[in-house]
């Protein structure tokens, strides 16, 4: 990436940082939206629910776009459109407007994110990657509700979609700077898979639809118990049909290869296992240690920033000391670091549960850019875009499904053996499903090089 000016890195960064930033900077916005737009908090849930489904969608159509029209173009006119959808959040007059606008929003920001991964941490840029990006994958999912509060106080919910224009303007100016060869151009001869299309995401959209009622209505209610098994078979529908296509919507051309599949495996697994606790200590903060929602976010910026400078120094570490014993390592690291949560009680101090989350931290950072190498080397140029939208499902499907369970299980548990013990249990669990993935990372290759063997 050392070619690329830094309004140039702006433009690729700066869509993620958007896309993933808007999952989560609306969730404190909520009960305002109500009040001023005079409707229930269940109509208004959709503004944030509306926005994840619609993103999820919008990811299964990224791999065909980038191969018919190309990766930056594809990019470019995702951002245009991401860019008038939030402002079109920001003017929205009613509800229902704000709803169907916050649906564009997530449909044309999905392919943000995998399109700039795969420059930015690609097959080669991940050898080299800016530590600003490596901030930026890991952090922007933690700030969003952070930052969410400070626009809202400064000068209300609507501006925390008014934000984005300048932001998207810059980005495009930057984007406009790239040089030509930076990514796959397009083939005019690619063809589409609306059957593919129709299954992946119909089945993705009802599967996260299912988790997400599952962990608040609980694994009982008939409704996301149906929906998360008919996700499932279209999701199973998906994967028969992708065989006897010549041009699926997404090429699972990575999964026929052992250690990709395997390190794409990994990926999902450390990422259940790093933000479960992201999405259930806060709880357990607020609710059991009676600490402020602004304090609980304090604390957790550092494991943010260490997951940064570790993915972008994971890369040179992999080199010196191969990939398969610094992401074994990391992941005993991050056991032990888990295990740290078992000392957590209801008069434990911020200061040492964020030293018990920077260690986490550490692990997963080391680990993640390595991994992805040993998943992207079977691939082609123009087959990054697929292995990236894949891991970006794979990410999505895993992540809600594995802390919909764990909310779950410590909401089960808070009742029957109380709050503190039951997170003790939570603690346990991630310690065990860290040894269980160090385990499992025995069969990497020592060097990215072997991955393809």
């Amino acid at each position: 990436m050392s070619r690329l000016t830094g309004l140039m890195q702006l433009g690729l960064m700066a869509g993620p940082l958007l896309s993933m930033v808007d999952s989560s900077i609306v969730n404190v916005a909520v009960p305002d939206i109500a009040a001023e737009l005079r409707t229930g908090l269940a109509d208004t849930q959709w503004v944030v629910s509306g926005y994840l489904l619609a993103l999820a969608a919008g990811l299964t159509t990224t791999s065909y776009l980038a191969r018919r029209f190309g990766t930056m173009r594809v990019y470019s006119v995702a951002m245009v459109c991401f860019v008038a959808a939030s402002a079109a959040c920001a003017a929205a007059p009613g509800i229902g407007t704000l709803v169907a606008a916050r649906a564009v929003q997530g449909c044309t920001g999905a392919p943000l994110v995998p399109l700039a991964m795969s420059v930015l941490l690609g097959r080669g840029a991940a050898r080299k990657i800016p530590i600003a990006a490596g901030l930026l994958f890991f952090l922007a999912p933690a700030i969003g509700p952070s930052f969410g509060g400070l626009l809202i106080a400064a000068g209300g919910w609507r501006w925390i979609f008014l934000v984005n224009v300048p932001i998207g303007l810059a980005a495009l100016a930057g984007v406009r700077r790239l040089p030509p060869d930076v990514a796959p151009r397009a083939d005019g001869q690619a063809r589409l898979d609306p059957v593919g299309l129709g299954l992946l995401s119909v089945g993705l959209v009802a599967a996260l639809y299912g988790a997400g009622r599952a962990t608040s209505a609980g694994w009982g209610d008939t409704r996301a118990v149906a929906t998360l098994t008919a996700g499932a078979l279209l999701l199973g529908g998906y994967l028969l049909w992708a065989r006897r296509t010549a041009e699926p919507a997404v090429d699972l051309t990575l999964l026929r290869h052992r250690r990709a599949a395997l390190a794409l495996g990994l990926s999902v697994l450390s990422s259940v296992v790093a933000f479960a606790a992201v999405f259930l200590l806060p709880v357990f903060t607020e609710s059991v240690q009676h600490h402020t929602a602004l304090a609980t976010g304090v604390a957790l910026l550092p494991q943010g920033l260490i997951t940064g400078v570790g993915t972008a120094a994971g890369p040179g570490l992999a080199a010196r000391i191969g990939v398969r014993p610094l992401v074994c390592a990391g992941f005993v690291l991050l056991a032990a670091a888990s295990a740290g949560l078992l000392l957590v009680d209801a008069g434990t101090p911020l200061w040492v549960t964020a030293l018990i989350l920077s260690g986490r931290a550490v692990a997963i950072g080391f680990g993640i850019t390595p991994l992805l190498s040993v998943m992207l080397e079977p691939l082609a140029d123009t087959q990054l875009a697929d292995g990236n939208t894949l891991f970006n499902i794979a990410q999505r499907l895993g992540g809600s499904l594995g802390v919909g369970v764990l909310g779950s299980l410590l909401a089960a548990r808070a009742v029957t053996v109380g709050p503190i013990a039951g997170f003790h249990e939570i603690g346990l669990v991630l310690t065990v499903l860290a040894l269980l993935a160090a385990a499992l990372a025995l069969p990497l290759p020592r060097r990215v090089a072997e991955a393809g063997v």
